[in-house]
């Protein structure tokens, strides 16, 4: 019997039918709203988190905040049997690197990393921020619980290693505590330097930047609608790509935007209580957030936040003004939706964790043609079941079609004229999970 349930699933794939994955629904059951509301307390009663507040206490500033979130990635990786790497990352900045510098400072980032067991130089990185500002961005001794803004999001981080570590990945995964953000996104610059440096194959970045507030300051309540924010294309992108993409194509189809779409289709097919909302833009009008650094290197990254801000509680000192109260404190989050959007993150770390790598050298032709022509480099990874070409109309912003060709490396769609269409290339592997749809880089000559 279970031999014929697995010819049964493989069938079910050979021919692009969906398959899913119960250990993603398994993963969103044992996300706890209760865990997620006392990190966030924690975390909040630091008093501030300043970038530049005390580091020698024990009870309050950035510094006591850090070796906290040290030291419960210790102990989630004591309970897996030491199956993650805890460790500091920090650079030193000065008054000279920005005019939110108030003083020297050591910039320290918390970082807990789950090997993968077959491709532990590929990673899926998620990251929240460590630490928070009041009104006064210089003013680092007063008041700055940032319950929300970004509690929420390391509080995320740290649950979603709690969850992941009970399972094993072929990819790593690291889950990210990053300083600095409120000053000038220094953290993330610091970390992303050292990803390179050290060579790491990054699949995606993460960046959770408030994830607990439903009550907008437009009067919008909403608990199911997120935001995914994702650049169009790489900032590093060649010349010579920029003069390619002119002739065909590719305006939004950078690397950031693939994997937004990847996470977009994941949650429409496991959490389909949910409304993802792709933002085509690389942040909010005009503000930051620690994604970019990374994007500046060339890497994939995106934003996932809340629907609707709120204003009044974000970099703001504790206080009441004509009945309007302010400050970013744990009354303004919504643990059950923090918890939901640390779901949203954590299946797509898992199913990241578990796909396989992606087709390279991916080319296409047809020019003048009645057919689209698609070529790829196959991948040398054993666990992959054959290849999905997927296409949309030019003016969609998710892929609407696709079809699953097999153990191929070149396959010709006919009737499908690639004057009107975007095209992308995914490798299937043998549990279902797929890579990034990668786009075609150039044509075949």
């Amino acid at each position: 019997m279970k031999k014929v349930l697995t010819i049964f699933l493989f069938i079910f794939t050979l021919f692009g039918f969906s398959q899913t994955d119960s250990r993603l629904y398994e993963i969103i059951d044992n996300v706890s709203a209760k865990r997620i509301e006392q990190d966030i307390t924690r975390l909040a009663n630091f008093k501030t988190r300043n970038t530049f507040s005390d580091t020698l206490s024990e009870t309050e500033g950035i510094g006591a905040a850090r070796r906290w979130i040290k030291s419960e990635f210790e102990t989630i990786s004591k309970n897996c049997k030491n199956c993650l790497s805890v460790f500091y990352q920090k650079d030193f900045i000065t008054k000279k690197e920005g005019e939110r510098v108030p003083k020297d400072a050591w910039i320290v980032n918390v970082a807990a990393v789950q090997k993968g067991t077959k491709y532990p130089n590929r990673y899926i990185i998620m990251t929240g921020d460590i630490d928070s500002r009041n009104s006064d961005t210089m003013n680092y001794t007063d008041d700055a619980p940032g319950a929300n803004d970004n509690a929420s999001g390391m509080a995320g981080t740290i649950e979603a290693a709690r969850v992941l570590s009970k399972y094993k990945f072929e990819n790593s995964i690291v889950y990210l505590g990053l300083s600095g953000e409120e000053q000038g996104l220094f953290g993330g610059k610091g970390f992303a330097e050292y990803a390179k440096k050290n060579n790491w194959e990054i699949i995606g970045v993460l960046n959770n930047d408030m994830i607990g507030n439903i009550d907008g300051v437009d009067g919008v309540i909403d608990n199911r609608t997120f935001r995914i924010f994702s650049e169009p294309t790489p900032i590093t992108e060649t010349e010579k790509e920029r003069k390619m993409r002119r002739s065909y194509g590719g305006e939004v189809d950078g690397n950031s935007r693939q994997l937004a779409r990847y996470i977009h289709k994941l949650v429409n097919n496991y959490m389909p209580e949910m409304n993802p909302m792709m933002v085509y833009r690389l942040d909010r009008f005009g503000r930051g957030g620690h994604h970019r650094p990374f994007n500046d290197l060339g890497f994939a990254g995106v934003r996932i936040m809340e629907a609707h801000e709120n204003y009044n509680r974000q970099h703001q000192n504790i206080r009441t003004e004509n009945g309007i109260e302010y400050g970013d404190v744990l009354e303004g989050v919504n643990f059950e939706y923090a918890k939901k959007l640390t779901a949203v993150n954590a299946i797509s770390l898992a199913s990241f964790g578990w796909s396989p790598t992606e087709p390279k050298n991916v080319l296409i032709g047809g020019i003048v043609a009645p057919n689209t022509i698609l070529k790829w480099d196959k991948s040398n990874d054993d666990n992959i079941i054959g290849y999905k070409i997927y296409w949309r109309l030019t003016t969609s912003p998710n892929w609407e079609h696709s079809r699953f060709v097999g153990d191929v490396n070149t396959f010709e769609l006919k009737g499908i004229v690639i004057d009107n269409y975007y095209f992308g290339v995914a490798s299937v592997s043998k549990n279902g999970h797929e890579s990034v749809v990668v786009f075609p880089k150039d044509i075949i000559r």
